[in-house]
């Protein structure tokens, strides 16, 4: 059942227009760009846009860096060593959230703090609390679904806000209806041993990226469904083979969405991504590549058909909708792809080893 508080705040506030999905009629303006970044060794794991202009990146070094110039130059606005930037949500350029994957998973991290606030840009972040945090070790995916909440009689802006993690477990999530200010952690451990990616439309209805155990060995992809706020949760997607997680998703619209599926099995090559077109409540398979050297990462899409998945040898592009895929140069390692829309503009935007873009628009 969902909270007093979830349904009170669910009648209070309406869906307001994010940056991200400000209607604006995307074409092709141009291939993807490298763009000038400091050299890093591996995969960076995530990047955000509230604008065309301004956005962020972090990395496993613990450090945060921000543009606002659409990508052309970077400064670095923060450091932390020991912390993993695995995951980052903004709701506005001055406001939002960083997850850190946390210990006893990759070398020289020593930060146990699973998620961060920033009120000025991201030049300063404080650990956020919640009770029962200790079960979240670590944040592998961030969602913000931004809002309008009539209080006092005032229009205020605000968002509802999910931290989802981990890799190699354990699965739990981090909450909030008010814009970070409150928070409540959900416990998944009795539904999945891992979870990689959060997608909410709205306060009730919701979706994970997951593995069924935090044995690779034993693990299955999943992706969980929840339609009470993440009261309870229901088995949408499981795949039928050994060594596989659900790595992340993107829905270009409510009814359309992709998801990428990471295979770790000796001697398979068979890759595939999972498309639904019912919101979620259903996805099949489709073949992405076979080739045993990809291992699939970040997925973003321009609409329900123009989309990339982005590979460990490089990325691949689809036209229609997932039926067929061509390789494209856009990076190695891309774990993130966000598009963002305001006005006129549209752009696309890839961080693994480096830092991409594609103009739209």
């Amino acid at each position: 059942m969902l909270h007093r508080r979830d349904f009170a705040l669910g009648a209070a506030t309406v869906l307001a227009a994010c940056a991200t999905n400000t209607s604006v009629t995307a074409h092709d303006a141009g291939p993807w760009t490298k763009l000038a970044t400091e050299p890093y060794p591996g995969k960076q794991d995530d990047i955000h846009f509230v604008t065309p202009d301004i956005g962020w990146y972090g990395n496993g070094a613990g450090k945060l860096y921000r543009t606002r110039d659409g990508g052309q130059t970077w400064e670095k606005i923060w450091e932390q060593p020991g912390t993993f930037v695995r995951a980052l949500g903004f709701m506005d350029a001055e406001n939002g959230f960083l997850g850190n994957v946390g210990t006893d998973y990759y070398p020289n991290v020593s930060d146990t703090r699973p998620l961060y606030r920033t009120r000025d840009g991201g030049v300063t972040w404080t650990p956020i609390e919640a009770d029962g945090i200790g079960v979240v070790k670590g944040i592998c995916g961030i969602d913000v679904l931004p809002q309008q909440r009539i209080f006092q009689g005032e229009l205020r802006n605000t968002a509802i806000v999910h931290a989802a993690g981990r890799v190699g477990g354990p699965a739990a999530m981090l909450r909030s209806l008010d814009g970070g200010e409150n928070w409540r952690t959900i416990d998944l451990g009795a539904h999945a041993g891992m979870i990689l990616d959060v997608k909410f439309f709205d306060v009730s209805n919701g979706l994970v990226c997951a593995a069924s155990s935090d044995d690779m060995s034993q693990a299955n992809a999943m992706i969980l469904r929840t339609r009470d706020g993440g009261e309870t949760w229901t088995e949408a997607y499981r795949s039928t083979r050994p060594f596989e997680n659900c790595w992340k998703m993107n829905f270009p619209t409510r009814r359309v969405g992709y998801a990428t599926v990471q295979n770790y099995a000796e001697g398979a090559s068979q890759r595939v991504v999972i498309k639904t077109t019912d919101g979620g409540a259903s996805w099949r398979e489709l073949p992405l590549v076979d080739d045993a050297r990809v291992r699939e990462f970040g997925v973003g899409f321009v609409d329900e058909h123009w989309g990339w998945v982005g590979g460990s040898t490089t990325g691949f592009e689809t036209r229609d909708g997932g039926a067929s895929w061509a390789p494209i140069e856009m990076g190695r390692a891309v774990n993130k792809v966000r598009i963002v829309r305001e006005g006129g503009v549209a752009r696309a935007f890839a961080v693994g080893v480096e830092v991409w873009r594609r103009d739209l628009a």
